[in-house]
């Protein structure tokens, strides 16, 4: 009947399951080495900071927008050849106006840089307008993205400390966090796509993702190993069951989250070439992939394993192996013992002998070489022996 049963099923009646818990230093190591390539990519590299960060110039050119406004612009500037210019980005503003943005300028190459996009929309110079962005307002936008982190991070903690209560939830739920913002920033610079305030907050975005992936582990290992003292399986045994359990539901809603956030990663790489639905798309589609993997790979094996180590739960596992034990080497039943201690013979001489009863050996014809008949031993009525007096 269970083959008929699908995969969601199976893993949630424990038909089939994976042993997170036992595998659990593999996926460590893993993460491990993946954390650290993007670390090293970060120190190598470095990220992609758009002006935004930097600092550097922007441009604001009136003209009729098309469908191919923002790649004209962006290979018009391209070819002007200013030295170490870097990325340019250009994006469309509603249906009148394109935005160019270029590192910071000297006052030379803005006009330079002006007139030739003037020359391209077909307007005077007058109309093209530009802007210098500051680096100081770059570090005020990164100053105020970790403040936020932290106290994101801060409340996750308080939250669901106050909901489970039990601070090694939240200490498993951190380091998961920690571990998908590595990655995706490590995928930034790897790529050298480049690091916006978009991006920031997709990185946001996506800790609230992860975070909501972590609780509904939780939520079920919770639920699984309630009164796991008076249960006749370890907490290791039954928390890897709910990972299982959730399993399926994980990866759904996985994938229904990261069909729609590829669709506009795509449309920003390759039809727009640049603008917010690139630097926002990866983020989301990097850390809400790492988010899934975290909450099953990192978070739920990292809390068993600090809460194996309780003297309760580790004395519950004592005495389950020690049950385990006496189960599969069974001692001798009584009845066995009995059985064993029972004459083969079934003779009225071995029943006689067995109850402790003198056994006459001529009178039974046991006695070997005799020819005297067997003879049947005598039964006396009650009434002989009232008489004999006995």
């Amino acid at each position: 009947m269970s083959k008929h049963h699908g995969l969601a099923h199976r893993l949630y009646t424990g038909e089939i399951s994976y042993d997170f818990i036992k595998n659990a230093k593999r996926w460590y190591i893993v993460s491990a080495v993946i954390v650290l390539i993007c670390l090293l990519g970060v120190a190598v590299r470095g990220l992609n900071l758009s002006i935004d960060f930097t600092g550097g110039s922007e441009f604001v050119v009136p003209a009729q927008v098309t469908a191919t406004s923002a790649d004209d612009y962006r290979e018009t500037v391209q070819q002007i050849g200013l030295p170490d210019l870097g990325e340019i980005k250009a994006n469309t503003v509603g249906d009148s106006q394109v935005r160019i943005q270029v590192r910071a300028l000297t006052a030379e190459e803005i006009n330079q840089v002006t007139e030739v996009l003037a020359t391209k929309a077909g307007v005077p110079s007058q109309q093209v307008t530009n802007n210098l962005i500051g680096a100081s307002w770059g570090q005020q936008i990164t100053q105020q993205g970790l403040i936020a982190l932290v106290v994101f991070l801060a409340l996750v903690s308080l939250m669901i400390w106050a909901y489970f209560r039990n601070w090694k939830m939240s200490a498993a739920a951190i380091i998961a966090l920690l571990h998908d913002l590595l990655l995706t920033i490590g995928v930034y610079a790897l790529l050298q796509f480049a690091f916006t305030p978009a991006t920031l907050i997709g990185m946001l975005t996506i800790l609230g993702y992860s975070l909501y992936d972590t609780v509904v582990v939780f939520d079920k290992v919770r639920e699984n190993t309630r009164d796991i003292t008076k249960q006749k399986r370890t907490f290791a045994e039954a928390s890897n069951l709910a990972i299982n359990q959730v399993l399926v539901r994980s990866i759904n809603t996985t994938i229904i989250g990261v069909l729609p956030v590829a669709a506009l990663l795509m449309a920003g790489v390759f039809v727009l070439g640049t603008g917010p639905l690139k630097d926002l798309g990866l983020a989301l589609f990097v850390g809400m992939i790492a988010g899934a993997y975290s909450s099953l790979f990192l978070a739920a094996p990292m809390y068993v394993q600090m809460r194996e180590r309780e003297p309760e739960l580790a004395a519950h596992r004592r005495r389950l192996s020690r049950t385990e034990g006496s189960t599969a080497h069974p001692q001798p039943s009584e009845e066995a013992a009995i059985e064993a201690a029972e004459p083969e013979d079934d003779s009225e001489e071995s029943l006689l002998s067995a109850s402790g009863t003198t056994v006459d050996p001529i009178r039974f014809g046991s006695v070997p070489g005799s020819d005297l008949p067997r003879q049947q031993p005598q039964r006396s009525t009650r009434a002989e022996r009232k008489k004999d007096g006995r």
